[in-house]
Formats: C-alpha cells, structure tokens, sequence
C-alpha cells in the first residue's frame, strides 16, 4: 500500500513554551532544505506535528533524508483517513494486509486525541482488530512484540494510520540556538564538536588555518571533505581557510620553544574572533578533550582564553579517545580525519610543549613583536568556501568583508 505521507514527531521541541513555534519554524527550515530535490512536497506544521505530504515523490527516499535532521524525535509513513469506521476499517485492513508475512502477529496501538470520535481507544482496539482477524487468515494478535504494530491516531482533522516507527536524530533545529565559529581543524575531534554543536541547535560556520608551503592542498581538500559531511546535515556550511604561515614563522622566531604552541593557539583564537564578529556569530567551537595533548589542560586553556571574552563552547571537554572516535565513525568523518596529511597544528610542534603555561609569561614574549597587523592581514585575506554536500564547492576571496 502507498503512503501518502510522512507524519513527524518534534521530541525535545514539545518541552518548549511560548517559543515552541520558532522551534518548529527552524525545523521546517531544515527539512525543506533537505527535501529540496523532491519539488512536489509539501510541509505541514502545527504545535504538536509536522507532516511531509509526499505528492508522489519517492517515499524510500524522502525517509531517508530525514533521518539526520535535528528535531525529529521520530518520524513514521503514514496514511491520512476521514473520520468514519467503515473507512477506517478498510485502510487498516489494506495496510496490515500489504505486510502481513504468514505467521506474523500485530497488535493496534490506538490514540484519540478528538473526544467526539464515536468510538475510543478500547472500541478502535476491538474493531479494528477482530476486522483484521476476521480478514486476514493466519492473523495472531500479540500485544507484547508484535510483528507490526498498527498505530492509530485520532486527531480533530483526519485519523492517521501507520505502522512503523523510524527514530529520528532528536537534538534541537540547527539554528534555534544562534550561531557559533567552529576551529575545524583535520583531526578527528573537531568534526565531532561541529556534529554535537548542531544536534544541540547551532548554526555553524568553520574556520581552518592553512599553512602553506609546509602544509599541502592535500590537507585543505581533507578539510574540505570534512566540511562536506557536516555540509550534508543542512544542506550547505560556510568554510574560512586562514592563510596562517606569516603569523607561524613569527611566533617560531619571537617565542620560546616551549611557549610557541601556546601562542600559535592564542593566534588563531584571536583570528577566529575577528571572524566570528563580522559573520555575527556568539561563540567559538573547539574540539578540545580536556588533558588529551599539552595545548589542553586547564592550565593551557586558562592562558590560551584569556585573548577573548567569546564564549568557548567544548562539546567533548570531558569525553575520552575512544567516545569521540565512536561518533566520528557513525557520522562517518573517521576515515577522512586518519588521512596522513598535516594541518598547522601538527607542523611546528615543539619537542617539549608547556603543559602548564603561564599567563605573565605568554604576554610577555608576545610583546617583544607586534602581531596585530599579521593578524589583521589574515583576517583580511580570509578565503570563503561555500560547501555542499556531495558536489563541486565555490570559493571567493574576501566575500565577507
């Protein structure tokens, strides 16, 4: 049997209050976005669901796509009825019917949201399912673990009918909590931080520091793939490339050995800033595991953070190795990040880094040379990248500023 539709379930959103409807609003957003290649779609939302009618377009396909979607709790195909039991008997019939393997049981799972319904959740339960028995031979009911569970939903409009239950990504609609500056760099921890920042709302822009010659355009393009996967959530994201060497051959000669990696981090915080000021973001996303390197300890972050009343966001602050490589496999970005090609965090590294620097002490070998007008340069000659996912990118020099 054809679905007719696709009924959507909002999860986190429905705790929300008066704002509900502007967490709903980013929500449709994002699923118009990535049902852009199916024309004949239409979205219909209301306070407690949203419904993807599908027109004729590929129903497979359409699921498929909003499955990565944050805000969906869970999504099921469905098919719209008219409020009358003969009716409603019919397409129950039809449904389980064009599913029903020999052998296999079900059970209904009934929700009567419209009172005035001749019938409730007990009545719906006994009709429906002694038609289905009656109907269809070798038909078994089993309330615990059926084999397909018939949900249906009575509401003021129409009654639903559906029989499976996708989970979706859940997390808030990317937007919905403003937008944040993410350091992407080529590992494996800042994609994760990027993915974990929008399941929780945020509209991201990345920003990469390139280091040419000692760093190869092999290692942009993994950047850029990197940024394709996380492109593919929303549809597009915007990417920065810093043209950093300038500033790393400074801070080689400038700064102590041992305080150069603190530096080189304290740079490209500063930098990040300047960005995320012109593009009106709120705060900087990093991919930092408290303690995993030297640039990461408390001690560390407390030097490093002190060039920005930004707020920094750490999804991964307290999580280990293992954890974070787990969720770059699933959103499949692992096998980009392994690539052996070196981005400027990696290029430079001093034999013996500080773990534990001090403040005073950064300040005051940064003050033997002024670094403002590399850094302004830089900022200047940022190069934008708009990405999409799966396709060519398109690049512009000093398209922000």
């Amino acid at each position: 049997m054809n679905y007719d539709r696709i009924l959507i379930r909002y999860g986190e959103i429905s705790t929300k209050g008066r704002n509900r409807n502007k967490f709903i609003d980013k929500l449709k957003k994002s699923v118009r976005i990535a049902l852009a290649p199916f024309p004949k779609v239409k979205i219909e939302a209301s306070r407690d669901r949203m419904y993807v009618l599908l027109n004729g377009e590929n129903g497979l396909e359409i699921i498929g796509k909003l499955k990565n979607i944050f805000g969906i709790q869970s999504y099921s195909p469905a098919i719209k009825v008219e409020k009358d039991v003969e009716a409603l008997k019919q397409a129950s019939y039809e449904l389980v019917n064009s599913q029903f393997k020999e052998g296999q049981t079900f059970k209904i799972t009934a929700k009567r949201s419209d009172k005035t319904f001749e019938l409730n959740t007990d009545g719906i339960n006994q009709t429906i399912g002694a038609h289905l028995l009656k109907n269809i031979p070798g038909m078994k009911v089993d309330v615990r673990n059926p084999d397909i569970n018939l949900r249906v939903e009575v509401r003021p409009d129409a009654i639903y009918l559906s029989s499976e239950t996708i989970q979706g990504a859940g997390g808030l609609p990317i937007g919905s909590s403003g937008k944040a500056m993410l350091m992407l760099s080529g590992g494996i921890d800042s994609p994760v931080a990027g993915y974990l920042s929008m399941k929780r709302g945020v509209e991201i822009e990345a920003v990469h520091f390139f280091s040419p010659p000692f760093t190869s355009e092999r290692s942009k393009e993994k950047v850029i793939d990197l940024s394709k996967k996380l492109a593919g959530i929303f549809g597009s994201l915007t990417l920065h490339i810093v043209h950093f060497t300038d500033i790393q051959q400074a801070i080689r000669e400038q700064v102590p050995e041992n305080y150069s990696m603190t530096s080189t981090r304290r740079m490209m915080l500063r930098i990040t800033d300047e960005i995320r000021k012109k593009q009106e973001g709120l705060a900087i996303i990093t991919g930092e595991s408290l303690g995993q390197v030297a640039s990461q300890t408390l001690e560390s972050m407390y030097a490093i953070n002190e060039v920005t009343n930004t707020p920094i966001l750490r999804p991964l602050i307290s999580m280990d190795k293992t954890d974070i490589i787990k969720i770059a496999e699933e959103i499949d970005t692992l096998d980009i990040s392994i690539r052996p090609f070196e981005d400027c965090c990696t290029i430079f590294v001093p034999s013996s880094p500080k773990t534990k620097p001090k403040r005073e002490k950064v300040n005051q070998y940064e003050s033997y040379f002024d670094f403002e007008p590399l850094i302004q340069e830089a900022v200047q000659e940022v190069e934008t990248i708009i990405i999409k996912p799966d396709s060519e990118h398109r690049s512009e020099f000093n398209e922000l500023f």
